[in-house]
């Protein structure tokens, strides 16, 4: 994977280096250059600058007192007088041939010699240094130009991160802004005048397509909601026309065909139900939170469903926390016709796949979290292959029986959702049946909700 900031700090740096590099190797031989012109001015100054007693009869064996301070061991001197014998030679200098006056650089028993050679009155004077002693020296005088290299690169690569960092900020917000959008958040992007000029395009150009996508999706939602509308009341007169009929006698047939005309027709209208509901929930958006009584809520679905768990003989009860169980203990903040549409859902799917003589509880909890409810049957559960899917819209499972239109948990996890809660199912561990469990839903104030029922019962 390519990184534009990567490949920015690598060129950046490598280049930097380089030239660092290269700037550096042309300050140093400079700096070299330079040493060696010094150097060979102090062989000159040292042979123009030597004592007159000097030159005394015979090979002087140390060094001269006179010559005090000079640096001897980077320094040979050899003096010769008017017949081109030996006058002086310091220690530890091999013989040198006598050449012609000013510079040259010789070798000497395998050793190399840069050599100054000048006619000083009636003396000749040869002054030598060796040139390793030389190189040596003349590199630390260059080193000791170039140290300010060595803070300045690392103090440039630190000012290359930084600065190519902050440059890319804008990108790195723009990914969070959309990042950490809902699915459904279709709203334009904002930036303000400290967004980069070749930034803005891009920016333009992910609102434009959050723009069509907004409008694609809104034609979506009210196709939906449209159709549903439409279907729902000639389903509905279908339905009456075809009760009134076999009612009357009008409608002959056998009474499976017509068993299963009405099986289908219901199928028809909970599904123009669903995909209303459905598309009233994608509408909301933002959901508008108010105290709830999720307990009397509970109360009210088990009331409402209590006769079609009777047609199948299923045990259909709520169960709440004894330890929290006092009026009010279960308010939520939430919307009423959301939360009993999921609670309608979860019962109504329980109920269907659970056999006759079968058993569906709520049960509704309170801790640390939160609160949550639950709702427990002992059906056949959901292959554990399927749980991650049964969510989706449409699908239902392979082994699923009923008049489901695979919206119910659909519509269930949207509402959830919106409430900021999650939502789990998973199989009973004794095998027998499927718990469907809502977390996390916000707890109200007992206060609150006084003040709210108050306000609903007071009369206009």
């Amino acid at each position: 994977m390519r990184s534009i900031k990567g490949r920015l700090l690598g060129w950046l740096i490598f280049g930097f280096v380089a030239v660092s590099a290269i700037a550096g190797y042309g300050v140093y031989l400079k700096a070299r250059g330079e040493a060696g012109e010094l150097f060979d001015y102090e062989l000159r100054t040292v042979a123009l600058s030597l004592p007159p007693d000097v030159a005394t009869v015979g090979v002087a064996v140390g060094p001269s007192p006179q010559l005090e301070g000079l640096s001897e061991d980077r320094i040979a001197i050899e003096v010769r007088n008017q017949q081109g014998r030996v006058v002086y030679r310091s220690e530890d200098t091999p013989p040198f041939e006598r050449g012609a006056e000013g510079f040259r650089t010789i070798e000497v028993d395998e050793k190399h010699w840069r050599v100054f050679s000048a006619q000083v009155g009636e003396r000749f004077v040869q002054v030598a240094q060796p040139v390793s002693v030389r190189d040596a020296l003349a590199a630390r005088l260059a080193l000791r130009t170039l140290w300010p290299f060595a803070l300045l690169l690392p103090a440039t690569i630190v000012l290359v991160l930084v600065v190519v960092g902050r440059a890319l900020a804008p990108i790195r917000g723009v990914t969070r802004a959309l990042s950490t959008r809902s699915f459904e958040a279709l709203e334009p992007l904002r930036f303000d005048s400290a967004m980069p000029v070749e930034i803005r395009p891009l920016v333009h150009a992910l609102n434009d397509l959050l723009a069509r996508l907004g409008t694609a999706s809104q034609a979506q939602r009210t196709f939906v909601a449209d159709a549903a509308h439409e279907l729902r009341s000639p389903l509905t007169a279908l339905r009456l026309q075809l009760q009134a009929a076999e009612r009357d006698g009008s409608l002959k047939g056998e009474g499976r065909t017509l068993a299963q005309i009405e099986e289908r027709l219901n199928r028809l209208i909970r599904l123009v139900q669903q995909l209303l509901a459905l598309a009233r929930e994608d509408a909301l958006g933002v959901a508008e939170m108010q105290p709830v009584d999720l307990r009397r809520l509970a109360e009210q679905a088990v009331g409402d469903l209590s006769l079609v768990a009777e047609t199948k003989s299923i045990d259909l009860g709520l169960e709440v926390d004894h330890a929290a169980a006092a009026d009010g203990e279960f308010a939520v903040m939430g919307e009423p016709h959301a939360l009993t549409a999921v609670l309608n859902n979860l019962l109504d799917n329980a109920i269907r796949h659970t056999p006759t003589g079968g058993k569906v509880d709520v049960v509704l909890q309170r801790d640390a979290n939160g609160i949550g409810l639950s709702v427990r049957d002992n059906g056949p559960g959901i292959p554990e292959d399927e749980l991650p899917r049964v969510c989706d819209r449409f699908y239902r499972s392979a082994g699923a029986e009923g008049q489901g239109s695979g919206l119910g948990l659909a519509i269930v996890a949207r509402i959830v959702q919106r409430h900021h809660a999650s939502l789990a199912l998973r199989n009973n561990e004794d095998g027998l049946g499927l718990t469907v469990s809502i977390a996390g839903l916000n707890p109200a104030a007992v206060e609150t909700l006084q003040r709210s029922t108050q306000r609903a019962v007071a009369p206009e």
